[in-house]
């Protein structure tokens, strides 16, 4: 068995017991939101930083103790985790950071930090002997699903917007999915799911609404400090669309905490695009993010446009608990940041992962972080997700390729021209 204790809903405090309930508090329909809870000193005989030294699962796996599946459970072969930790010194110069460090998910086996919580739904599923998975999707977690799905043999239905990016559809049509693009937007194709998964049977791997996606996608905090030699850093910004992501970083870090691995609490700032800015102007309102109305989301990072936040508790205490705060970039600061980031550090993002960048310029602007602090920026998700975004990014800047004919004397006229222009600037 697990180190489950109990599930603990997050809207009227009433907890069950493991296998009591299987997604959320059924006093509150679709929007009982539970956390999954755990007994510490159990775990704190199992694993230690000493034992994770000696550990050569250089995957989410190595913190096995910590995850909600049985000691024994067999596990996807993909390699899901442990993604590097670039420091970032010439990122941060500009900005007068001077440690900075960039984590670099779209290093995952389908090229975003969906991974994480896919591998955990998996496993979950199997467990159950659930005959088909289903979770709807912008994209990455659709596409994350689908690869897990695809190296274990699990049947697997998806939904999606139909506006998601075809190299997002791609994927899932090359790992085999039965795909579905729903004709309305992600709130849609979530609802779509719901629906599909309790008239179906399958399993539901959809965020927030299954509990236990957070506790794959913890892992990354867990990685954050181990990387960091258990000195957790000062803040970290994440992008956040349904919320799910920095809930789970806040949820690992609470378990390190837990634990005494680390003996602080990093602030955690959330970076929401403009034109899908619900957990900011609840923020910025204090409104009950409950009761607040779902808004209309547009923004060129897909992958965090969402009206209504589907992990939206955990998403606010994440940023009050830590004392950090939400940060709202425009769709032109976020693809402004695509380069500066992959020229600095090499690390190629997304929109979605470009805006957690852009709120870090943003937060400086702001005075919210300090030139000593210790800052890492979550990276979600490979460019190679959206080319279409990246090559808008390029041309903005002015930036071009060169045409040459296949001789030498074009080439040296084009050099002689770019050299021109190097001493103009």
């Amino acid at each position: 068995m697990s180190n489950v204790t109990h599930l603990h809903c997050l809207v009227c405090g009433r907890d069950y017991a493991p296998g009591e309930i299987e997604y959320v508090c059924p006093e509150h329909g679709n929007e009982g939101i539970v956390d999954v809870r755990y007994d510490y000193e159990r775990i704190g005989r199992q694993i230690s930083p000493q034992i994770l030294r000696e550990n050569g699962d250089m995957t989410i796996w190595r913190y096995r103790p910590l995850l909600p599946i049985a000691p024994g459970a067999p596990v996807p072969p993909l390699s899901v985790g442990w993604t590097p930790l670039y420091p970032a010194p010439r990122l941060g110069q500009p900005l007068g950071l001077r440690h900075l460090w960039v984590k670099d998910d779209g290093r995952q086996p389908t090229a975003s930090f969906k991974d994480r919580a896919s591998a955990i739904a998996v496993v979950m599923a199997q467990e159950k002997g659930a005959a088909v998975i289903t979770t709807a999707s912008t994209g990455n977690a659709a596409a994350a699903l689908s690869g897990l799905c695809a190296s274990v043999g699990q049947r697997n239905v998806i939904f999606v917007p139909e506006s998601a990016p075809q190299a997002k559809i791609a994927q899932l049509l090359v790992f085999g999915s039965t795909v579905m693009l729903v004709q309305g937007s992600y709130d849609d194709a979530f609802e779509l799911c719901l629906q599909a998964a309790a008239e179906y049977g399958w399993y539901n791997r959809n965020t927030a609404y299954n509990p236990y996606m957070s506790e794959g996608k913890k892992t990354a905090s867990y990685e954050i400090c181990e990387q960091l030699g258990w000195d957790a850093p000062d803040a970290i910004f994440i992008s956040v669309g349904d919320g799910c992501i920095i809930g789970g970083v806040h949820k690992g870090l609470k378990d390190l905490l837990a634990l005494g691995w680390i003996d602080r609490m990093p602030r955690l700032y959330g970076v929401q695009a403009a034109g899908s800015d619900y957990m900011v102007q609840a923020w910025e309102s204090g409104e009950d993010v409950l009761t607040k109305a779902p808004i209309q989301a547009s923004t060129v990072a897909d992958s965090i446009s969402a009206g209504l936040p589907r992990d939206r508790l955990k998403a606010m205490a994440a940023v009050r608990e830590t004392g950090g705060s939400y940060v709202r970039v425009t769709d032109a600061e976020i693809l402004d940041a695509i380069l500066p980031l992959a020229r600095a550090t090499g690390v190629f993002a997304e929109p979605a992962g470009a805006a957690a960048y852009a709120g870090l310029v943003a937060a400086v602007r702001l005075g919210l972080v300090r030139a000593d602090e210790r800052i890492v920026v979550l990276n979600t998700g490979s460019g190679l997700k959206d080319i279409a975004s990246a090559m808008r990014a390029v041309e903005s800047s002015g930036t071009r390729p060169n045409r040459v004919r296949p001789d030498m004397d074009d080439l040296r006229r084009v050099m002689s021209s770019l050299n021109e222009e190097a001493t103009t600037r």
